[in-house]
């Protein structure tokens, strides 16, 4: 049976499910680069900036992770506290914006920057726009940080 600090914990692995958006999109843009560097091999540069955009969904669900390891004691020195149950309900209820839409938007943004890239590869004058549309995703993602954010700053242990 989870405890709070079990229910917290696994608000932290909820909020790392961010990171298979991110692995996805990544793998989906990755795969238009390697298109457009069969034809151009000298664009490398440029397409890595598009391939690597959807890898921030993960980096968000790790922030958020940490924050809650740092929350529930497990890093910063202070030892495993011993959460209250409710706590701990809530806790892990804030690994749920960023954990869900990390994936969808992780996968959302590799799609954009995949088309991007078909772009970059026809027209290489016309990167910004590709990277324009692939950011736009990105909003997203960082609202569902921004709430998952402020759910947790808001639980109190006490």
């Amino acid at each position: 049976m989870l405890n709070g600090t079990g229910l917290a914990l696994l608000g932290a692995a909820i909020a790392s499910l961010a990171g298979i958006g991110s692995a996805l999109g990544v793998g989906i843009a990755g795969q238009a680069a390697a298109g457009v560097l069969a034809e151009d091999p000298k664009k490398f540069g440029k397409t890595l900036i598009l391939q690597a955009l959807p890898g921030t969904q993960g980096i968000y669900g790790l922030l958020l992770a940490f924050l809650i390891f740092q929350k529930v004691g497990l890093i910063g020195g202070s030892g495993l506290l011993d959460v209250p149950a409710s706590a701990g309900f809530y806790i892990m209820l804030s690994g749920i914006p960023i954990g869900l839409v990390g994936i969808w938007s992780g996968m959302a943004q590799g799609k954009a920057a995949a088309s991007g890239l078909m772009l970059m590869g026809k027209r290489p004058d016309q990167m910004i726009k590709g990277v324009i549309y692939a950011a736009m995703v990105e909003t997203y993602a960082i609202f569902a940080l921004l709430i998952s954010i402020l759910m947790l700053i808001n639980v109190n242990l006490g």
